[in-house]
């Protein structure tokens, strides 16, 4: 058992209290703490008590820190990535692409030479990021796109004359025409139908209509950030998610989100692979966003956790992560799992015990546990476990 060091990813609509306080230090801080990034991504990997960083240790001993049946399946590296994500501020709206997409779009970057550090670089891996958000406090987002008649209704009900193209495609098309139609529009368009569909959507908040309250509250909100960015317009295509503490959703290949605000705990596959669509100034790649959105539309499920050894735990379609909510007492409780584990602790103090000794966690500590080491745990505390899923 090695105790983890982390790395915080410091971006402007991170919180400056949630992540701090978990780590035990001043709040608020001088500068918004976003994401707190554990596992042996290349980009930000954890290094363990020694000073080896994760990967490189992963490297040096892969079968005795995976296991054959991680090694078979991923090959020599961790496939999972667990953070803490921390939103003041809305997250742009992304997507992410499925394995066989990222590995093509990866090769071609990589021949074409263009760096990883490159601003409008697409694909930083060859890696799909299928993922799991676990509310810590209310959580709010924007996740897939909602039945097409509805989006029908809560676009028209604006009466915005600029929405007609849009509602036009999107009624003969359906969102595989009316996404690109919007994405497509020059700037001078999209600043005017973005300021019009602004104050309708505040007419009807100040209205105290509730129907598509929310959905209308955050559009204007949302106008305020980035004005004249049609991200706007897609969010009102967009189901809208509140979140309790505990509950969770999935977010599968080409579904496009954004996080809206709230902390979380997330595991997923071990990519940065991230597109962008809108509700953001970074670099949006547009014929490569269409290639990987999903157009279907429909309710997104909340995830809710089901007894599983340890814990509670949100059952994913996917092998390359599982994610475990461990409620610990002052008894002694196995943990012990086929795959490597990352163990975060976010209450209490707990207490890991191995047959080379005992490791103590406090708050905001981490720890790496190799494949299928005998492991026990006591509290009161609260873990949070992220292995793989394999059968």
């Amino acid at each position: 058992m090695w105790l983890l060091t982390n790395t915080v990813r410091h971006y402007p609509w991170g919180s400056r209290t949630v992540i701090p306080e978990l780590l035990g230090e001043p709040s608020p801080a001088e500068q918004p703490y976003a994401e707190l990034w554990m596992g042996a991504h290349p980009d930000e990997p954890s290094v363990l008590s020694d000073g080896t960083p994760l990967d490189e240790a992963i490297e040096a001993r892969p079968g005795l820190l995976l296991g054959e049946p991680v090694r078979a399946r991923f090959g020599d590296r961790l496939p999972f990535l667990m953070k803490v994500l921390a939103a003041d501020t809305p997250l742009s709206l992304q997507a992410h692409p499925t394995i066989e997409q990222a590995q093509a779009g990866y090769a071609a970057e990589e021949a074409a030479g263009i760096p990883r550090d490159d601003p409008t670089r697409t694909f930083k891996d060859a890696s799909h990021k299928p993922e799991l958000l676990l509310a810590l406090t209310t959580f709010e987002a924007l996740c897939g796109f909602r039945p097409v008649e509805e989006s029908l209704h809560c676009l028209a009900k604006l009466q915005v004359p600029e929405l007609k193209p849009t509602i036009a495609a999107l009624a003969r098309g359906g969102l595989r025409a009316a996404i690109p139609q919007l994405l497509a529009l020059p700037p001078e368009g999209r600043t005017t139908l973005v300021e019009a569909v602004a104050v309708a959507a505040r007419r009807f908040v100040a209205a105290h209509d509730p129907e598509f309250i929310n959905t209308y509250r955050w559009a204007a909100t949302l106008a305020e950030s980035y004005p004249g960015d049609p991200g706007v317009v897609i969010s009102l295509m967009c189901n809208h998610l509140k979140l309790a503490p505990g509950e969770a959703v999935y977010l599968p290949a080409g579904n496009l989100h954004a996080y809206l605000s709230g902390a979380g705990v997330e595991v997923m596959a071990s990519s940065d692979n991230v597109l962008r669509g809108g509700l953001t100034a970074k670099h949006v790649d547009l014929a490569a966003l269409i290639e990987v959105l999903d157009f279907s539309d429909g309710r997104v499920p909340v995830i809710h956790p089901v007894l599983g050894p340890g814990g509670l735990r949100y059952p994913v379609p996917v092998a390359d992560f599982d994610l475990t909510r461990c409620q610990l007492d002052d008894g002694s409780g196995v943990l012990t799992t086929r795959g490597p584990q990352v163990l975060l602790c976010t209450e209490g103090t707990a207490v890991l015990a191995s047959a080379d000794g005992e490791l103590t966690l406090e708050k905001g500590r981490s720890a790496f546990i190799p494949a299928g080491a005998p492991v026990s745990a006591r509290g009161p505390a609260v873990l949070y476990r992220a292995t793989t899923n394999l059968s």
